[in-house]
Order: C-alpha cells, then sequence, then structure tokens
C-alpha cells in the first residue's frame, strides 16, 4: 500500500474515470474525498472504496472553498488533488451561443482553476504532493465539433505547466491525463448526441467515437487510473508538467 497516510481529493468522482482513480488510490492506502453535485451518486460510490462524500459544484467559488476547506479538516490537509470534474458537450459555432461556451468553460476549465487552487492552500509544499488534472486528447490536438470543449481542454493543460515552473523547486508535480474516447457515462450520451445531429444510428455513432482511438475500442477507466496511481507513487517525483496521452496509439 504505497499511499498510506496520504489524502486525496477527487472531483467528480461519483463515477467513470473518477470514480476509478479514487477506489485505485483507497486500495494503495490513500484516505479518499469524492465530490460532485449529484449528493445520491457520491453516496453510492463511497460505499465502494470507504471514502467520504462532499457535495461540490466546481464551477461555484463558494462552493468549491467550502467544499474544500471541509475536507481538510476532516484529513487534516491534502496531499492529493485529482480535478476530474468535467462535461463534454459539442455545438456548431455558428448555431452556438455564449451561455454554451461560458457553461463549458466554468465546469472544465474555472473548475480546475479553482479545485486546484484550493488544494494548494491546503498542502504542505515543502513535504509532498500531486495535483493530477484530467484533460483530453482534445487538449493537445482541435477536436471536431468541440471547438468550447477543446478549447477548454488546452487551458487546463496550459495552466497546469505554469504552475509546474512556478513549484519546480517543490516535492509538489503538476500533471495533466489527456485520454481519448473512454468507456464512460459521457460516451453514451454522446451517441445519442451523435445520432441525432448527424442522423446516424446509435451503433453508428458509437462506431465514430470508438474508430477514434487508433487501437479501435474504448479506453477503460481503470487505464486512466492506473496512470494516474503512478503520477503519485515514489519514482515520479521527476514526471513533471506533463500532458499524458491515453490515446492507444499516436495521433
Amino acid at each position: 500500500m504505497i499511499l498510506t497516510g496520504k489524502k486525496a481529493v477527487v472531483t467528480g468522482g461519483g463515477t467513470g474515470i473518477g470514480l476509478a482513480i479514487a477506489k485505485v488510490l483507497a486500495m494503495q492506502g490513500c484516505r479518499v474525498a469524492i465530490t460532485g453535485r449529484r449528493e445520491e451518486v457520491l453516496n453510492e460510490a463511497c460505499k465502494s472504496f470507504g471514502g467520504i462524500c462532499v457535495k461540490m459544484d466546481v464551477a461555484d467559488e463558494v462552493s468549491v472553498v467550502k467544499g474544500m476547506q471541509h475536507i481538510a479538516d476532516q484529513f487534516g490537509g491534502i496531499d492529493i488533488c485529482v480535478a476530474n470534474a468535467g462535461i463534454a458537450e459539442g455545438q456548431n459555432i455558428r448555431n452556438s451561443n455564449f451561455e454554451f461556451w461560458r457553461k463549458i468553460m466554468a465546469i472544465n476549465l474555472d473548475g480546475a482553476y479553482l479545485t486546484i487552487r484550493e488544494s494548494l492552500r491546503h498542502m504542505q509544499m515543502k513535504e509532498w504532493g500531486r495535483i493530477i488534472a484530467i484533460s483530453s486528447i482534445a487538449g493537445v490536438r482541435g477536436l471536431k465539433g468541440a471547438h468550447a470543449y477543446s478549447a477548454s481542454k488546452h487551458g487546463v493543460i496550459g495552466m497546469i505547466r505554469s504552475l509546474s515552473a512556478d513549484h519546480a523547486k517543490f516535492p509538489v508535480t503538476f500533471n495533466a491525463i489527456c485520454p481519448g474516447y473512454v468507456d464512460t457515462d459521457i460516451i453514451a450520451k454522446n451517441t445519442a448526441s451523435i445520432s441525432e445531429r448527424a442522423q446516424v444510428t446509435h451503433d453508428e455513432a458509437r462506431a465514430m467515437m470508438v474508430n477514434l482511438n487508433p487501437h479501435g475500442r474504448l479506453i477503460t477507466s481503470q487505464e486512466v487510473a492506473s496512470a494516474a496511481l503512478w503520477m503519485c507513487s515514489s519514482g515520479s517525483g521527476s514526471f513533471d508538467g506533463q500532458a499524458l496521452e491515453i490515446s492507444g496509439g499516436q495521433l
């Protein structure tokens, strides 16, 4: 149990990638708190790994400040922060509006900023720490039909790289994970959306996303969680300021 005694917070931890990361950290001895907006989902998720859950909206500064303070009070600090909460929605920019743009930015970029800022305020910077942001393959290349989502995920990587440079002399690392298409609830939602917009069948819409991963299958949440666990391991101290692509091959 390589992380015994460490304290971690995972936003958007009730399902998908966030829950997979919470479980693997807990299995390695971490005390883990998960956050999200749906209290019933959080409560059910916590039963699976024995952590604590805090209802928190990453797009609301007051909610994040209070939520992170509560976690720090419960744990006596924060050592690991996984800024995972996010949404993936696409629109044609000609039919888009500023409200849609701001919603994506508020959750994906502002939410990561607030989560990381508050984590650092509760972290022993001279001892040890890990900051991990879940970006996307859309953060390293433009994703067709998702201008706002791609911009938000590019922004997350830029923030991580800047924070890494700011804290290079501290034993705290800042990294981003950039998955391709992962088998989560988001895929199911996007399948329905693509099917409607492109006027194709459900199976054809799903195949469009699967085929964008070079190895021809969806990535599992556990694969992303394994990468996050390695970033928290004792041998990862020099892995800093990076955007790790988990995409099933070269893109």
